[in-house]
């Protein structure tokens, strides 16, 4: 076992102490009887000393004849308030098999000479040396075996061990708890007490310690093995998790831990001591498991991721995170329904406890609800994925992580965002990742000395800029000379790229606007730049009007202009 398993267990150990001394619940002889009305009414089986015995012989015999169900008809019989209720079916049941093997060994029971009465004083089998085994009335009316009978019966069965047993029958003792039929077998020194325990007992524990952590070692081995082998056909599952092939390490410690659960069980250890290692070990052995489950969330999240990524859909690279997520929501709550079941914690009451706030509780769930439902719509509506760039509002940024409850989106600023996907039932979201492509329109200006016959050259080596490209849009654009500006000639440049994000568009931009300024140097065509030029009009020479053109020759110079552009 590692040192940081070692230490773990220890810590369930501590922790299972503790749990122990705070959820034992301490049995008080003073006890408040309830009005005769409320009382609930007394079993006919347990309603005289004769029913008592009679349903207790019944019982056990059934259960050797192949009933173990009969079991829970022999605890009724048995006053075990003085027992820990996180023990009391575990000891009830040894301290039943004791107590009939008691019966067995001083005389059989004749029926007919127990009382059949329903008060009066307790009924008395036999006394010992170590106390007495009889049947007393409680206060609810029922016959039982009383306390201070279980209490002894530990103490009666060693006085009693070296004698045969009086009732014909019972050569085959195969339904004998195993400890009664090892005790048998064992000679005196071994069953003498040493601080607290019997000598076989404490030989026992050590030898089930031992199979335990041999048990956790094979199963560490021969899972580690199975997954090398199983990630040798999913390599990716190891690239995404760090530790792949250790994620079964916490089943061999589950494994140990239901070891040491059946050993101290066949061990029949006094109260005390089955107490604190039966809270430890079960503590252990359900937290080992539910650890085991978690870990294996993350083996299947990171195939799943691997298929998704693998697909042109984005949706399921939504999918998956979700599912991981819900899958260790729903580990969490089931682990700990199993860690109370298996503590005797009475999850029922707990539940119906919450009840009491169901009120408080459905107005604090109605924001949880619309998140949910927020996200199915997302997820739906494909409004969005991992990865695109939104605006929703006045947040604007890409998408992170989408989760049940909300959104994390990364602003430019590089701050993160979290927003709760309710507000998306209504929200305007513009997704421009969503965009198949991506427009540029501009105006470039060149200088009013540029030739018409340049300008026409330049515009068509923009357009054969457009149509050489590999991520511009060749079906549609426009290039033209299209403006006379305050202080240039602007050509329109209106084009789309078809990138698949905004860092792939700025590095094409920037590709095409480069082209453009070696095109433009290479055919003497100058850019641009805001200027004004001031005319001074000297007023001694102005002008005539007979020095401007005819409307007839301003039509036939038009007319010669369009001719030449029609005839190239």
């Amino acid at each position: 076992m590692r040192p940081n398993t070692r230490i773990l267990a220890l810590f369930f150990l501590v922790l299972a102490l503790i749990t122990g001394g705070s959820l034992a619940v301490a049995s008080s002889d003073e006890t408040v009887s309830p009005p005769e009305a409320d009382k609930p009414p007394v079993p006919e089986s347990l309603q005289s000393p004769r029913a008592t015995a009679g349903s207790f012989l019944h019982a056990m015999n059934d259960i050797k004849r192949g009933k173990p169900e009969r079991i829970e008809d022999a605890l009724q019989t048995l006053d075990l308030s003085g027992v820990n209720p996180l023990v009391r079916r575990e000891r009830g049941t040894d301290l039943a098999w004791m107590l009939l093997e008691i019966m067995d060994k001083t005389r059989p029971v004749v029926l007919q000479r127990v009382p059949d009465r329903k008060e009066g004083k307790p009924w008395v089998f036999e006394r010992y040396a170590s106390g007495e085994v009889r049947i007393s009335r409680l206060d609810d009316g029922r016959w039982l075996f009383d306390k201070e009978t279980m209490e002894a019966v530990p103490a009666i069965l060693e006085e009693v061990a070296g004698r045969e047993s009086k009732v014909r029958g019972l050569e085959n003792t195969r339904w004998l708890p195993l400890h009664i039929r090892i005790s048998r077998q064992l000679p005196d020194w071994m069953r003498d007490r040493g601080l607290i325990l019997q000598n076989w007992q404490w030989l026992g524990l050590l030898l089930i310690i031992a199979v335990g952590v041999v048990v956790d070692k094979l199963v560490q081995g021969l899972a580690r093995l199975v997954m090398k082998r199983w990630l040798k056909h999913f390599p990716s599952v190891t690239q995404r998790i760090d530790d792949a092939d250790q994620r079964l390490r916490p089943l061999g410690l589950a494994l140990m831990a239901f070891v040491w659960w059946l050993g101290i069980l066949v061990l029949g250890l006094p109260e005390a001591v089955l107490l604190v290692l039966l809270v430890a070990v079960k503590l252990l052995a359900s937290i080992a498991a539910v650890w085991t489950a978690w870990r294996l969330v993350d083996v299947i999240s990171a195939l799943l991721a691997e298929k998704a990524a693998a697909t042109d859909n984005r949706v399921d690279d939504v999918l998956v995170p979700m599912v991981s997520r819900t899958l260790k929501i729903f580990i969490a709550v089931g682990g700990i329904i199993f860690v109370a079941d298996n503590l005797n914690i009475d999850v029922t009451g707990l539940l119906a406890g919450l009840g009491l706030g169901g009120l408080a509780f459905a107005l604090a769930a109605k924001d949880l609800v619309q998140n949910f439902f927020g996200s199915l719509t997302v997820l739906m509506d494909r409004t969005f994925t991992v990865g695109d760039w939104i605006i929703v509002d006045d947040i604007e940024g890409s998408v992170e992580e989408m989760g049940f409850r909300s959104t994390r989106i990364r602003t430019f600023y590089n701050s993160l965002v979290t927003v709760p996907n309710s507000r998306f039932i209504t929200a305007d979201v513009d997704n421009m990742g969503a965009r198949r492509y991506r427009r540029y329109k501009q105006k470039f200006g060149v200088t009013y000395d540029t030739p018409p016959e340049k300008i026409e050259a330049f515009c068509e080596g923009l357009r054969e800029i457009v149509r050489q490209h590999p991520y511009m849009r060749k079906d549609y654009f426009q290039i033209w000379l299209n403006d006379l500006g305050a202080s240039a000639l602007e050509i329109l440049i209106y084009v789309f790229w078809q990138t698949p994000d905004w860092t792939t568009e700025l590095r094409e931009r920037q590709r095409f606007l480069l082209d453009a300024i070696r095109l433009a140097d290479a055919l003497g065509v100058a850019f641009a730049f805001p200027t004004q030029t001031i005319h001074l009009q000297s007023d001694e020479n102005p002008g005539k009007p007979g020095d401007a053109p005819s409307l007839e020759e301003a039509r036939a110079l038009a007319r010669r202009i369009t001719e030449r552009e029609s005839r190239t």
